[in-house]
């Protein structure tokens, strides 16, 4: 049986993989549900210092929502249990009481591009890009990560992300401090993310509890409000003919390839 989320602690390390390189690690529902238990599970883990999150394969970290399973919502109210559901998810990695890497092993993109948003610090290949694409399905953020994105590089450039549906290589992801480290040409992944990691591994837990407490604080501070104005707002767009035809010219194409 293939599970959709696969969970290791070795070394300190909580590991979280995303494992459905088929589907370039679209998030369904139960990839999402699977995502929570990996972090929930681990809370109470003293042993742990940090944990990483990454997707199997070398194509995407996570290419968003699962647009077959998507398109069965209808409607603004279950478009916002939806949300919600899937905002549980990365609210677990948010949430979660010591600091979370992720490692983009491929593009972070729409539903992706938040879940790399509600970690703390992310590592990327020398391929991984990064998108707030939501605008072409005709729809909004909705799991918490336009929040997170506005806080971190300012509503301006946020904006400017999200309105033109900016695909960020590497470098330029790396300019506006979304991403931490990424791997040079030739560098693996994982070489690059250990790097990262190794000064991490040599604190103890507590203090690495201790630091993320901080932030988190921080991190928090008047997000109630936010994160509902996204939320409706995402009801709203997802309701309106617009997402309707974007994604059937999705589907469309889809079926065409």
């Amino acid at each position: 049986m293939i599970f959709p989320v696969e969970t290791t602690r070795h070394d300190g390390v909580l590991r979280v993989c995303i494992n459905r390189p088929e589907k370039r690690n679209a998030l369904s529902m139960e990839t999402l549900d699977a995502v929570a238990v990996a972090f929930d599970d681990a809370t109470g883990d003293d042993e742990l210092r940090l944990a990483v999150l990454t997707g199997r394969g070398d194509k995407s970290f996570a290419a968003g929502g699962d647009l077959k399973e998507l398109a069965l919502v209808k409607g603004e109210d279950a478009a916002v249990v939806m949300a919600m559901r899937a905002k549980k998810a990365l609210t677990a990695v948010r949430n979660f009481p010591l600091p979370v890497v992720a490692a983009l092993n491929g593009d972070a993109l729409g539903g992706g591009a938040e879940l790399a948003m509600a970690c703390d610090m992310r590592v990327a290949a020398s391929h991984a890009r990064i998108g707030f694409i939501q605008g072409k399905l005709g729809i909004t953020s909705a799991w918490g990560g336009g929040v997170d994105l506005m806080r971190l590089i300012g509503p301006a450039r946020a904006l400017q992300m999200m309105t033109r549906m900016e695909v960020l290589p590497p470098a330029e992801a790396s300019a506006i401090g979304l991403y931490n480290a990424t791997a040079g040409d030739g560098t693996a992944l994982e070489d690059a993310l250990e790097a990262f990691i190794a000064p991490m591994r040599s604190q103890s837990p507590h203090v690495m509890r201790s630091f993320k407490a901080m932030a988190l604080h921080l991190r928090q501070k008047d997000r109630e409000e936010m994160d509902r104005l996204e939320t409706q707002n995402f009801g709203i767009a997802w309701a309106h003919p617009d997402h309707d035809r974007a994604v059937e010219r999705l589907l469309n194409k889809t079926r065409a390839t």
